[in-house]
């Protein structure tokens, strides 16, 4: 089986937030494969649920040959073992892994959907993925990521992190 792309995006707001992106990423390459390329980390204003730290963000291009069920069912596993519990939508998490988009593919199961369906609401997600995908084509909305966010009406706080 040929490699696969997957844009994922990396969030978290509790504990050391960089060193959980760090350790996620490295969780990431190797047991989903290849980091090819990744973004900036941008401290970001939480989205949906205010009243909670701030998150650190960073998106990645991940090269795997897992089809997403399988890739899914291990970032899952990373975020259980990294301290991630799921008790409030929205909520504050040690590590959050998003499947943003898995090559041009468009898939929509009951716990599983890609491209991720709130990416062109989200200013913190569109920084990130035109940064290392400007004219990647969101396979629904038929706009490149760079167009997408021009257009996002987010106006949230989002900054490059600088330590």
């Amino acid at each position: 089986m040929a490699d696969s792309l997957y844009f994922l995006l990396l969030g978290s707001n509790q504990g050391n937030r960089l060193d959980q992106l760090f350790n996620a990423a490295a969780k990431i390459e190797y047991q989903i494969g290849q980091i090819s390329a990744h973004s900036s980390i941008y401290q970001t204003e939480p989205w949906g649920n205010s009243d909670q730290p701030f998150f650190l963000n960073q998106a990645l291009k991940v090269k795997s040959q897992l089809i997403p069920t399988e890739a899914l069912r291990i970032f899952q596993s990373i975020e259980l073992e990294m301290g991630r519990t799921r008790l409030t939508k929205w909520g504050a998490r040690t590590i959050d892994i998003d499947i943003l988009y898995w090559d041009d593919q468009i898939i929509n199961l009951p716990k599983l959907i890609i491209p991720h369906p709130q990416i062109q609401h989200r200013k913190f997600t569109l920084m990130a993925l035109a940064e290392i995908a400007p004219d990647f084509i969101h396979p629904i909305l038929q706009r490149t990521n760079e167009q997408l966010l021009v257009a996002c009406k987010d106006d949230l706080s989002v900054a490059r992190f600088t330590d």
